[in-house]
């Protein structure tokens, strides 16, 4: 049985992923092992076209786990719905590791660019090589463009990685 911090780990993260909707799923799970999306349709009092895209979403995230049984009064097959709340580290973990897989990339490119801006805040800053090509004129606005000190910007994408890389678990 899941301890209660899993429990409530299991529908906050559910909550941050997809809002009010997916927790009440989540907590219906948590009451309810193994059940059907009609009957989490009944315990929370969505409809069941909602029921389905929640549970479809939270299976493809691995949140949930799906089997499949025939039921004997109707004749067809349906899906039983059991919350994976044991499993929440690992989902953390996981999105920790997009994160920081994305940071390293962002902080790959402010190393290895020049960036140029016109100090006008509607004008996006531009990169060396079309810097050069127009003639360091700001193609949205025409003003000059001075380079751009990103050396802030590459402290703190270091500082979240550093951050990031000291939560994850140990060996994963």
């Amino acid at each position: 049985m899941p301890s209660i911090d899993n429990e409530e780990s299991f529908a906050k993260i559910s909550n941050l992923i997809g809002g009010e909707e997916y927790q009440k799923v989540a907590k219906a799970l948590l009451n309810t092992e193994d059940a059907t999306d009609e009957e989490i349709a009944g315990a929370t009092g969505m409809r069941i076209n909602v029921i389905r895209k929640v549970l479809y979403d939270m299976f493809g995230k691995a949140l949930i786990t799906g089997i499949r049984v025939k039921d004997e009064k109707k004749g067809w097959f349906v899906y039983r719905w059991r919350a994976k709340s044991d499993q929440i580290d690992n989902f953390i973990d996981n999105q920790k590791k997009k994160i920081l897989d994305r940071l390293q990339k962002r902080l790959e490119y402010e190393e290895s660019s020049e960036f140029y801006h016109c100090g006008n805040n509607e004008c996006q800053r531009i990169k060396f090589d079309i810097a050069i090509e127009s003639f360091f004129k700001c193609p949205t606005c025409n003003q000059n463009l001075a380079m751009v000190d990103n050396n802030y910007t590459k402290e703190a994408l270091r500082y979240k990685i550093d951050q990031i890389l000291s939560e994850i678990s140990p060996g994963k």
